[in-house]
């Protein structure tokens, strides 16, 4: 569990650095994949990257929601937050919810948009670029996986991704 000290009003957590550098480079990985994604999604007309990268950015916004969640963790409570900022969290699965319902009903419109009108897809390529996504979700959940011991938020983010 993390470790906190209580010195002078001031409190730290030892593990909130080296959870926040973990969470960054798993938050840069799934960007970065992202844009993959919705690229080859074009370029292969693939409804299946384009909806794995509707998935993706939910990632990268749990993503973006621990480290903040890190961040708004270390302010103190004060009279209207008594319980200080960690019902950020709450809010922020909240979020991630009604974003992947949003997600959901937009594939499933379009997927029956193209049942009326079939589309070929590249299938090769789409291969390729989910294969690439498979590396990347391995890669961040390592990288994740050293914290969910020590953090909810962490080990809601390996969840997440």
């Amino acid at each position: 569990m993390a470790h906190d000290h209580e010195t002078a009003g001031h409190s730290h957590d030892h593990t909130a650095g080296a959870n926040a550098k973990m969470l960054g480079w798993a938050l840069a990985l799934t960007s970065a994949y992202l844009v993959a994604e919705v690229i080859g999604g074009i370029v292969f007309n693939s409804l299946a990257l384009l909806s794995d990268a509707a998935h993706m950015m939910t990632d990268v916004a749990a993503l973006v929601i621990a480290l903040l969640a890190i961040r708004l963790g270390r302010k103190a409570p004060d009279e209207k937050r008594t319980f200080g900022y960690r019902r950020f969290e709450i809010l922020a699965a909240a979020f991630n919810a009604v974003l992947l319902f949003g997600i959901a009903i937009y594939v499933f419109v379009e997927a029956i948009r193209r049942f009326a009108e079939p589309q070929e897809t590249q299938s090769w390529g789409m291969m390729i670029v989910a294969a690439l996504g498979l590396v990347v979700n391995l890669v961040s959940m390592r990288l994740l996986t050293a914290g969910t011991d020590a953090s909810f938020n962490v080990k809601g983010a390996y969840l997440e991704v």
